[in-house]
């Protein structure tokens, strides 16, 4: 199971805010404030809701896969603070907020086959152990030995941990199972008040777990925050469709990337009918239509689809036995089969141990009040009735989720698979929809993701009844003339069976055997159709494709609406809009062999990264010559230091010796081969999985023994002790090895035409820069990105230049232009004169570390030799300058000669 592309970025923006945090010397107001003004957002401040500790939020709409972005970030928030404290347990506390989907966590979690758990597999070397509290009370299988050998997760309610009932409490008592933990010579965190040291609660708080809170929605009361607090958490990491006000979100996921990743079915299309006698008939019209279509697309390679209808009873007593029943009875009279109907309350549970995606499962019909809105998930489930008296608004607010996932995260065929429906009987069809909206947001969606169809006041008239062609047969039962005009709410229900006819179901497979899915667009009404699906179905369709449009167009780069208001964005200035839109700046793509897939567009050129370059390097042969002679002490720990008015944050100091000496004397006792296997273990950790990509980690280890084999005892010891430090001059020259055969690569792949340049980066119509410079004339964007100082001087001085129209600010962190060869280039400035040349400027101070400035001034030249072999299609003349202060490398200019060649350009 492979990660969507915005889980990925959710990951990213993880890893960004704690390579922040760690930047800010975990300063967490700081950190928080940095990583959003980095992105071009102000005013973003930090809510302390859990002094000392990092609290952030990721929200990601219902079926966006919040679990298994959860396991991928374990190994993420673990490796940011290994160097700190490597020997520190990777024990987590994953929360969650009902019973439901407890059990269907640790199941996942706990299933070696599931996709969950091998992951974690993959990440923790396969040392993974799955609890429930009742395991960690009665210390089966969790000792102090255990934890610190292999990844923990302790999966809980949120409730388990407050001392609400005797049960509860038992976390809170002396317990004899644990008492291992009090024999640790770790460092041992203060009991809470009026409790011993052997209970639960304190064994977690001297673990300082990694909490995952699931739903986390859920978990804002006071007695929700004090329970957070009592567990002592290094870091907590909420995930959540509907974050609370007071979540520090660092991730965003849009509804419509989830669209394009094939992973909901949207948009939901909301019909209204004229009675609960037609949302009955509808659904089940619907439901075995999608049932034929789902054959022919499995025919056709799509896996087995079994669609499922979720029938939303109104309780109108105490135990809402009547409703549920007499929808039941209903099916009955109509033929369904028992075994098709199922249902779900909080008293009845007929779902029970059903394996719903299996093809030996009966169950098309699930019968339900409210027991389905949170922790049911079943991908078959494509249409919720919803069965209120007529003069009822209709609250699917908390059941609607349950429709939106889709069967096998990828695309049908058939375009009505694609979709979910919601069928209603309201009088109040308007307050409906403010239903269906707010329960879209519960989910993390907005108002935009459904499609309404009135069918109520519709008048049908009886069809001519010629022989029908095959594409005009309707999938629909005869079921009668239905008067519109009955609007009897106590008979909605009562359907007579003179109206319908009980063998509707049996007819409908024989029609439907032979129907042909070419004419599901068709848009027609007959007195057969009472429940206007054939209208709902065209209309469906329509609706489907302009939604599609919009999801191919997201690409992850917009700003959340939540946080427009405090963007520092700027549009280009309307003078140059024009001129702005014709230029698409030429980068470097690959050809690579087409994956031949259903959907392949055919297109073999991709956008070059340097992963590219480096897909056939092999690290583990190559120079392992490092000298460590110059390193200094550079280990630290977390610890809180006071940050004024009463709050505190971590923060980094230096661990002292003697500390450091202990947590390595295990390994210094080991024979010379067990030494190097430890530490290389401990240098790969902090190193991090996958941190080289696409090197392969097993390379990497391959690598770091090599080294640690060239090592005598003291420099082996020497590493235990400022391991950090040597992991810093190890990746320099891993990256120094890397950078050299991908500039090899690019060249020869240069030579052989398997990459090249084509138009490619369009100027965006605004940005949104972390910092603004002032006012300089001739800018593209009403206000630019800052600048220092060398960088004002070279653009000030090209701005006075009579030929200049414009110059921009490039942004950097993927925002901007990029010059993408062996490394990722952004250069400074992109100007553009009047005889339609395009400079590109990279200025150096002259203080600085100019180590890169020789690969990035060839790669520049390269670009641009390469861009003007190309002038002819797009109209331009590129140029690449790189500019210092004074003192020019070859090749350079300094800032006065540059201003006199961009003059004559």
């Amino acid at each position: 199971m492979e990660l969507k592309d915005y889980q990925a970025d959710v990951l990213s923006d993880l890893s960004q805010y704690l390579e922040t945090l760690l930047e800010c010397k975990g300063h967490l107001l700081n950190a928080f404030t940095k990583f959003w003004k980095d992105r071009g957002v102000l005013n973003q401040a930090y809510k302390n809701n859990i002094k000392e500790v990092p609290h952030v939020c990721v929200k990601v709409p219902t079926a966006g896969g919040k679990t298994f972005i959860a396991v991928n970030a374990l190994d993420r928030i673990f490796s940011a603070f290994a160097e700190y404290n490597p020997t520190r347990p990777k024990f987590v506390v994953w929360l969650v907020p009902s019973l439901t989907i407890l059990e269907q966590t640790v199941k996942n979690l706990s299933n070696i086959d599931h996709p969950y758990r091998q992951r974690l597999n993959d990440l923790f070397n396969g040392r993974v152990q799955i609890y429930e509290k009742a395991d960690v009370l009665q210390g089966a299988g969790f000792n102090a030995d255990t934890v610190k050998e292999q990844l923990s997760v302790v999966v809980m309610s949120f409730d388990s941990l407050k001392a609400t009932n005797k049960e509860n409490r038992k976390a809170f008592q002396e317990n004899g199972y644990l008492a291992s933990f009090l024999n640790d010579d770790g460092q041992i965190i203060e009991p809470l008040d009026g409790t011993d040291p052997s209970a639960l609660i304190n064994v977690m708080r001297n673990l300082k777990p990694v909490v995952v809170v699931d739903e986390s929605h859920n978990a804002e009361s006071t007695l929700s925050v004090d329970m957070l607090r009592n567990i002592n958490p290094s870091f907590i990491f909420d995930l959540t469709a509907t974050p609370r006000d007071n979540s520090n979100i660092i991730s965003y996921v849009d509804a419509l990337r989830l669209k394009k990743q094939n992973m909901v079915k949207l948009p939901v299309i909301v019909a209204n009918q004229r009675s609960q006698e037609d949302v009955i008939m509808a659904a089940l019209n619907m439901r075995r239509q999608l049932e034929e279509f789902a054959k022919k697309a499995e025919e056709k390679g799509s896996g087995y689809i079994r669609p499922i209808v979720l029938f939303q009873a109104e309780p109108k007593n105490k135990d809402d036995t009547t409703t549920f029943e007499k929808v039941r009875d209903i099916l009955l009279e109509l033929n369904i089969p028992p075994e098709h109907i199922a249902i779900k309350t909080a008293n009845i549970n007929e779902l029970k141990n059903v394996d719903l995606m299996s093809r030996d499962c009966q169950v098309r019909y699930i019968i339900t009040v409210n027991a389905l809105k949170e922790g049911w998930d079943c991908p078959f489930a494509y249409v919720l009735a919803t069965l209120a008296n007529k003069s009822s608004v209709v609250d699917v607010t908390q059941i609607l989720g349950r429709v939106l996932r889709m069967p096998y995260t990828r695309k049908h065929s058939i375009e009505l698979l694609n979709l979910s429906y919601v069928f209603t009987s309201s009088s109040h069809f308007q307050n409906t929809l403010s239903q269906v909206v707010e329960g879209l947001n519960k989910a993390g969606f907005s108002k935009r993701d459904y499609r309404e169809i009135d069918l109520s006041k519709v008048e049908y008239e009886p069809a001519p009844t010629p022989s029908p062609t095959q594409n005009e047969l309707n999938l629909t039962p005869h079921t009668g003339e239905v008067n519109p005009a009955e609007t009897d709410e106590s008979k909605d229900l009562d359907i007579e069976k003179n109206k319908l006819n009980p063998n509707w179901e049996h007819q409908a497979v024989e029609q439907a055997a032979n129907v042909d899915t070419s004419g599901i667009q068709q848009a027609t009404s007959t007195a057969s159709d009472t429940t206007g699906i054939e209208a709902i179905k065209a209309q469906a369709v329509a609706q489907a494709q302009q939604f599609e449009e919009q999801a191919n167009a997201a690409n992850g780069q917009s700003c959340p609406e939540e946080l427009k208001a405090h963007m520092n964005e700027h549009k280009i200035k309307p003078i140059y809009e024009e001129l702005a839109k014709a230029i698409q700046l030429p980068q470097f793509f690959i050809k690579l062999p087409s994956d031949g897939g259903f959907f392949d567009s055919g297109d073999e050129w991709h956008k070059l990264s340097k992963e590219n370059l480096l897909s056939n390097f092999v690290l583990g042969n190559l120079d392992a010559t490092i000298s460590f002679t110059a390193i200094e002490s550079d280990v630290y720990a977390v610890d809180a230091e006071e940050i004024g008015k009463g709050e505190s944050a971590p923060a980094f100091k230096a661990v002292k010796k003697a500390e450091k000496e202990k947590l390595n004397s295990i390994i210094k006792s080991q024979p010379t081969s067990g030494q190097i296997t430890s530490i290389v273990a401990r240098l790969f950790g902090l190193i991090g999985k996958n941190t080289f990509y696409p090197i392969e980690d097993n390379d990497i280890k391959h690598y770091l023994t090599r080294i640690l084999e060239a090592m005598n005892a003291d420099q082996r010891a020497d590493c235990l002790e400022r391991d950090y430090a040597y992991v810093k001059l190890i990746k320099d020259k891993i990256h120094s090895l890397a950078n050299e055969y991908a500039a090899k690569e690019f060249g020869n792949w240069l030579t052989t035409q398997k990459i090249k340049l084509r138009p490619s980066f369009s100027l965006p119509p605004s940005i949104a820069p972390s910092d603004n410079a002032p006012a300089i004339s001739k800018s593209l964007y009403v206000t630019e990105g800052s600048v220092n100082n060398l960088e004002s001087k070279v653009i000030r001085g090209v701005a006075d230049l009579e030929n200049i129209v414009w110059w921009h600010r490039n942004l950097e962190r993927g925002k901007g232009f990029v010059i993408n060869g062996f490394l990722n280039h952004y250069p400074d400035f992109i100007v553009l004169t009047e005889s339609k040349n395009i400079i590109i400027v990279e200025t150096k101070g002259d203080d600085r570390d100019n180590s890169d400035s020789k690969d990035k001034l060839k790669l520049g030249k390269i670009w641009e030799a390469q861009a003007n072999q190309i002038s002819h299609e797009t109209g331009y003349r590129y140029h690449y300058m790189m500019v210092f202060d004074n003192n020019p490398i070859d090749g350079a200019q300094t800032a006065g000669s540059v201003l006199s060649l961009i003059e004559s350009l």
